[in-house]
């Protein structure tokens, strides 16, 4: 991720998870399930989460992350003083937005936002295609189970998801994979694309879907002909009609989902929220070199740890971009200039640029380092859910909040969820691996499949070779020292041709029962399509149409904040 990128984006007691709705189903769910069974995977053990985030769970480098706190567990204490923020006029103008969404609780949710003794739990996500991969589906159901937590617990909360309409990732958002299985080609991956970007770098709140999402509806209908899907497709398409811009959609589809659960969403370019912004869009200019120097000196202290930047920075780049026309460009300031990133023709003097924050801040809008600084402004956040990538960028935000005087929020990682319906959850019990096999990023099938059986065609004769070696090397080594060397190689082709006879037996086992195989890379497949995670390629919209209200009620059940543990979904 380079600048240029723009995002998405005092303790007491621990709560008790007994004073959360819907928890205690899932603590009796997970009681059933013991921790080593084979549907249990820790990501941070699977090597699924990135490092400085890894390295955050385990409560290492914090001190990057200040003054941001990290929330390790969801066992964690919420129990912390709340900004006291004044969001009365952001909070009634995204009642009056949601109520058109179809909103039944915009209400009442956009009063809560307003007192400042609510507690405010924000996520949020890029407006895609039919909601955008499950993920971002996940993100609001977290940020909705986490307000109601807090509510629980005796602190009024209210959810709210951030629409990121303002990006300009126009491919981000305009294509959605669904998975199709026929008798005829068996499983396969259908993508499904709005076609060419028609106008690059125009923000994506701005764009209509166009003519083309009719012909993406009729090829879905067609990929699912049955009756439950069909039903579905014509919601869809009540919401995502061609005329239709891309944050209208995606809010009316996660309102059509979650219902009276579902968070309060906010448009990014809503004139109310950009109004909000003024002021710390304004600093962000004035003060610019002052920041630029905070960000890179934590960014060093970053690096001196060990760690890579999750975005790089650009010499003489603002963490602001600019609309101009259409195009939304990143802003260099150098001295009192002001310039485009990418128009070398545009230039005005740093004056222009606030007066035009003053007069319309609608035309700047943050990037990825500047965004959740200034939502927490505008909102109070007291818990920011964010995924395993963006809390990797966090410490070079971090600093913004001690310079801006924004008080830093907590931060926890979204949970992450696989949905697998019984059948395959039955074919995951039968066939023997574990889940944690199935999702790692490398998986060596053969050995998975040949287990002990395969090692144990060479291991014995191994263990003898490797005695009868070291006997061999302290004789020679006796009668000559400057045998070592030779030795040593002669060691290790032995060793590695017992390595590769090895993994050839074992292969040789796990391809004895081709059904077996072919049972496991279909699991495979339905947990790492395209080489990725299932949440981060299957489209939102494919869920409800397979298993109808069902999964969505799965899952507010089977979700599990506790974010390290993968939440298996059953929704059949």
């Amino acid at each position: 991720m380079t600048v240029n990128d723009s995002s998405s984006s005092a303790a007491s007691r621990a709560d008790s998870k007994a004073d959360i709705p819907d928890q205690r189903g899932r603590d009796q769910r997970d009681s059933d399930r013991p921790a080593g069974s084979p549907r249990d995977v820790d990501l941070v053990a699977a090597g699924l989460v990135p490092a400085l985030p890894a390295a955050f769970a385990s409560g290492k480098a914090l001190e990057l992350l200040e003054p941001i706190e990290f929330l390790g567990s969801a066992a964690d204490s919420l129990d912390r003083p709340l900004p006291g923020a004044d969001r009365r006029q952001l909070a009634e103008a995204l009642g009056v937005a949601n109520a058109a969404y179809g909103h039944r609780r915009a209400e009442a949710l956009a009063a809560l936002l307003a007192d400042p003794a609510t507690a405010v739990v924000v996520t949020g996500q890029q407006t895609g295609l039919f909601g955008g991969p499950l993920y971002a589906l996940t993100k609001a159901v977290a940020a909705a189970l986490w307000a109601e937590r807090l509510t629980a617990a005796g602190r009024p909360a209210v959810a709210v998801f951030w629409m990121a309409t303002e990006d300009h990732d126009y491919r981000e958002v305009a294509r959605a994979t669904f998975p199709v299985v026929s008798s005829a080609t068996g499983s396969k991956l259908l993508a499904l694309e709005l076609g060419d970007d028609p106008t690059p770098l125009m923000p994506v709140g701005m764009r209509a879907l166009g003519p083309n999402v009719d012909q993406v509806l009729e090829t879905l209908r067609g990929a699912f002909p049955g009756e439950r899907f069909s039903e579905w497709v014509d919601r869809l398409a009540s919401w995502y009609r061609p005329n239709a811009r891309f944050g209208e959609a995606f809010a009316r589809l996660m309102v059509g989902l979650l219902g009276d659960r579902c968070p309060l969403l906010l448009d990014a370019m809503l004139p109310a929220v950009k109004e909000a912004e003024r002021p710390w869009l304004e600093r962000i200019v004035v003060e610019h070199e002052q920041i630029t120097a905070a960000q890179s000196a934590r960014e060093d202290a970053i690096q001196a740890a060990g760690y890579e930047l999750q975005v790089q920075p650009q010499l003489g780049a603002s963490p602001l971009f600019y609309l101009h026309g259409m195009e939304r460009r990143r802003l260099a300031l150098e001295g009192d200039q002001v310039s485009l990133r990418g128009r070398d023709a545009f230039s005005e003097t740093r004056s222009w640029l606030e007066e035009a924050v003053r007069e319309n801040p609608a035309v700047v809008s943050p990037g990825v380092l500047a965004r959740p600084a200034i939502q927490d402004a505008i909102l109070g956040t007291h818990l920011q859910i964010l995924g395993p990538g963006e809390v990797s960028y966090m410490p070079q935000v971090a600093p913004l909040y001690d310079y801006l005087e924004i008080p830093p929020p907590l931060v926890a990682i979204r949970p992450h969820a696989l949905v697998l319906g019984r059948h395959q959850l039955d074919k995951l019990d039968a066939s023997g691996l574990e889940l944690a096999d199935l999702v790692a990023p490398n998986l060596d099938l053969d050995r998975v499949l040949g287990g002990e059986e395969g090692d144990e065609l060479v291991a014995g004769a191994a263990a003898d070779i490797g005695k009868r070696l070291d006997q061999l090397g302290a004789r020679a080594l006796e009668v000559d020292a400057t045998l070592a060397g030779p030795f040593e190689k002669t060691k290790s082709r032995i060793e590695g041709a017992l390595s590769g006879f090895a993994a050839r037996a074992a292969m040789a086992v796990a391809q004895r029962d081709q059904v077996t195989r072919q049972r496991a890379e279909a699991l495979r497949e339905v947990c790492r399509p395209q080489g990725a995670l299932q949440e981060r390629v299957v489209s939102s919209a494919y869920f409800p149409g397979k298993y109808g209200d069902r999964f969505v009620e799965a899952l507010f059940e089977q979700l599990d904040l506790d974010w390290r543990r993968l939440s298996v979904i059953d929704p059949s």
